[in-house]
């Protein structure tokens, strides 16, 4: 799983991405294509110099080709300056005369977006803003299609039309993270004069013929690369750490490129470019987002008015390939997924039990490797049955359990993580008391704070651990403000909270509920591990405008927590208990046989 580490392909700007890294030393990885322009441009010396380059570049080429007998030679050279490679040989622009008068370019546009990131280790405040460009098309309707992560933590959105000088302002209506979507609206009706949108064309086949059209670094026009469709699986989507279907292709995708959409050989858009696979030992591997995930994208916006998800069983699921282990449970048939754990808040839970093998999902039957028929002659991942549902849909399950078959409805639900990969909203909540500053445990946290800072047992947690009711959170203490009421606390971190005066803490809502209706004259913080943080309770409040002041601090917790506590009354189980035995994230396939569905 670290081999696909984020790498989607964004937004482009004419400096390289410097915002997507990893600390990992492993070569190979997913990138999203977008075009970042780095937070600390460099000098105005070097950008220029580059700029010339291309400019004597193209300069020469246009004297090499303009010249007598002379030139042959100059004109079949190739020469590399910097890392520029010039080929002065004769252009061979006639054969896109007839792609640069196809209507379809022009419903392709750039995008132009300003970020603001918040920042998770003081999450009162937000990051330097940068800014990236990326591409969109036209859909119809007065909207527009890109990818979520061209358009994630904005305050600004204008794009701009092929061959237009002018940028209008674009605003975000849905934002699909786990398929890498996001839909964009543009109010000013002369950006949509003469325009025609795009028409979505039917899921490709192998070998078809792929072109890839965006805004890719490199230059500002409009850029057009071709290819073919090299394969069609359930593929991780890198921005929403999931699996739903993914088309790869051999056309290049680079830096700019997200969200422009590929095309077939009618003209039709067959889907939207989003990621790329880096490696050392592989090549020009793209990643299409399909019409059917972009479909269902577009179907739950006009059905909810929101984007709702992709639903998923909540079940850990176990390959039946070997005879022995299909016998002893009893299973006639080389079919069927072993269920090996159930989350406890799918709804699945009332119905599945640890066992239990399932042999059918609505009547399509379930391979002994966990894949399932698609199209005539291949198969697919389980997984892409559960993705064409939607949420509240009711499925039904064939199941063998203690060697009878019987079949069981269940309803589909999207997960929720009990360490979440994106932050709903996004701004972190956060409270702080006498100087302790809690926030709940978020993958986008780990990775800012970096995973060395925060010890082996809160990343196991982090990523083996299950939600056991509606709700719940890690809540961790990120840092401590010091001041005189917590004199020997100031070097703790990244230590989660376990109880408030004997109370379990449920989430980060619940212990801003207890502080607040505390009554006790100290306030007494349960660790991992059994460490106390004792504060008197009086004292704790009259210090808390000093260190909001001292700190500049416009609250001592975010807005979220203002609004009234509402108890779910759900039992708290002792969250020292022994956690699972498999990651727990979005991707389907896990390790040593072991399917996320």
């Amino acid at each position: 799983m670290a081999a696909l580490a984020g790498l989607f392909a964004s937004p482009a700007f004419p400096f390289p991405s410097t915002s997507i890294s990893s600390s990992s030393s492993c070569s190979c990885r997913f990138r999203p294509a977008v075009a970042c322009a780095p937070r600390h441009p460099p000098a105005s010396r070097r950008v220029m110099r580059r700029f010339d380059e291309v400019e004597g570049a193209s300069k020469k080429r246009r004297s090499g080709n303009g010249g007598g007998g002379g030139g042959g030679s100059l004109a079949s050279s190739t020469r590399k300056d910097k890392g520029l490679s010039v080929d002065f040989k004769e252009p061979q622009v006639a054969d896109f005369d007839d792609l640069e008068e196809d209507k379809f370019l022009n419903a392709v546009v750039k995008v132009y977006c300003t970020h603001i990131r918040p920042d998770y280790g003081l999450p009162w405040q937000k990051q330097r803003q940068h800014s990236s460009t990326g591409s969109a098309f036209m859909i119809g309707d007065g909207k527009l299609l890109t990818n979520a992560h061209c358009v994630e933590h904005d305050t600004q959105i204008k794009v701009k039309r092929r061959g237009d000088d002018k940028k209008y302002v674009a605003k975000v209506l849905a934002r699909g993270t786990e398929c890498d979507l996001a839909l964009l609206s543009v109010e000013n009706e002369e950006f949509w004069r003469g325009t025609e949108p795009l028409q979505f064309g039917r899921l490709p086949c192998l070998q078809d013929s792929v072109t890839v059209v965006g805004y890719p670094l490199g230059g500002d026009t409009i850029s057009v690369t071709k290819g073919v469709v090299s394969r069609i699986e359930v593929t991780p989507y890198a921005h929403g750490t999931s699996d739903l279907l993914g088309v790869q292709i051999d056309a290049a995708i680079n830096a700019g490129n997200s969200g422009g959409p590929a095309f077939n050989e009618e003209g039709e858009c067959i889907g939207v470019a989003f990621q790329v696979f880096r490696s050392d030992e592989a090549e020009n591997i793209g990643y299409v987002i399909p019409t059917t995930v972009v479909s269902h994208f577009l179907n739950d916006y006009r059905k909810n008015g929101k984007y709702t998800g992709f639903p998923c069983l909540g079940v850990l699921l176990q390959k039946l390939e070997n005879p022995a282990l299909r016998e002893s449970l009893k299973v006639p048939s080389s079919e069927g997924i072993l269920v090996r754990r159930v989350e406890p808040t799918a709804p699945a839970s009332s119905v599945l039990r640890k066992g239990d093998v399932i042999t059918s999902f609505d009547g399509v039957s379930v391979g002994c490797e966990g894949t399932v028929p698609f199209r005539s002659t291949e198969r697919i991942a389980f997984r892409y049955l559960t993705s064409q549902k939607y949420a509240g849909d009711v499925a039904q399950l064939g199941i063998i359990r203690e060697g009878n078959f019987m079949k069981v409805p269940t309803i589909l639900h999207p997960r929720k993580h009990l360490v979440p990969f994106n932050v709903e909203g996004g701004q972190p909540s956060y409270l702080i008391v006498a100087g302790l500053v809690f926030t709940p445990l978020t993958e986008p946290f780990i990775e800012e704070e970096c995973e060395d800072t925060m010890g082996l047992k809160l990343l196991a947690k982090a990523r083996y651990s299950l939600s056991t009711f509606e709700g719940e959170q890690i809540v961790i203490v990120s840092q401590v403000l010091a001041n005189d009421v917590n004199i020997g606390y100031e070097h703790m971190g990244n230590q989660q909270v376990i109880k408030l005066n004997g109370t379990m803490v449920k989430n980060i809502h619940h212990l801003a509920h207890l502080v607040d209706t505390c009554q006790d004259k100290f306030l007494t913080f349960e660790f991992e591990d059994d460490f106390l943080v004792v504060l008197d309770r009086e004292e704790a409040t009259a210090a808390s405008s000093d260190i909001q002041k001292e700190h500049a601090i416009p609250s001592v917790r975010s807005s979220d927590l203002l609004e009234p506590y509402v108890d779910t009354n759900h039992e708290v189980q002792n969250q020292g208990e022994d956690f699972g035995d498999s990651p727990v994230t979005n991707f389907e396939l896990g390790v040593d046989c072991l399917l996320w569905a």
